[in-house]
């Protein structure tokens, strides 16, 4: 199998076009993309360390962003702090199922998932594993195109604190544990951002030598 690199050729990071080098390209020189005219390399520049750290600053937020109140609804004077899990339970006992399943998928499941995927993917990198190249490169986009939905909780906070329009009667309060998982899902966006998944690709360079 003969990749990109291989074949003296680099991938375009945004509009996927392959371009040609030109022989007399210098080290401090920057390489455009001939099509959309991007800043390109054959591979991001510290992508792995950069990737490490906003997955491995994810996972520690993710903590208190389960564990700590998400909001805090007072209704004549009377309410207590809810944290994610607490609010999905409250939505099931009262009867909306599928707002507590929504807000269980993007604010539990997905999340979760996002950050064993890019954790096993950076793995799987590091130990130059070829197992499933394509399946896992497949599983990368996937991963990139869905974590934006995350952002939910975010959003229905954001929605109530507008619309509750009680007077003194109620009140709705972001907590902390909103600000943890706002700051978990922009994490694993940049991380994913930051991930090249031609890295993955990277393990099959020489082979045909082996």
């Amino acid at each position: 199998m003969t990749t990109a690199r291989q074949a003296g050729l680099v991938s375009c990071h945004f509009c996927h076009s392959l371009n040609k080098p030109p022989k007399t390209l210098t080290d401090d020189q920057e390489l455009h993309c001939v099509v959309c005219g991007s800043v390109i390399h054959s591979r991001i520049p510290d992508s792995l360390n950069r990737t490490w750290a906003m997955v491995i600053a994810a996972i520690i937020l993710y903590i208190p962003a389960n564990l700590l109140p998400i909001m805090t609804v007072v209704y004549w004077g009377d309410g207590t702090p809810e944290n994610i899990m607490s609010g999905v339970i409250s939505l099931m006992n009262g009867g909306m199922w599928p707002l507590a399943l929504l807000i269980f998928v993007a604010s539990i499941f997905i999340p979760i998932a996002k950050l064993l995927t890019l954790l096993g993917l950076l793995i799987s990198v590091q130990l130059r594993i070829r197992w499933r190249a394509r399946q896992r490169t497949q599983l990368y986009r996937i991963t990139e195109f869905i974590g934006r939905w995350s952002m939910i909780d975010i959003f229905v906070i954001g929605i109530l604190v507008a619309l509750v329009q009680f007077g003194n009667a109620a009140t709705v309060t972001p907590g902390l544990g909103a600000l943890s998982f706002a700051a978990v899902v922009i994490l694993t966006m940049f991380a994913a951002h930051s991930f090249d998944p031609r890295l993955i690709w990277d393990a099959f360079e020489g082979q045909e030598n082996e």
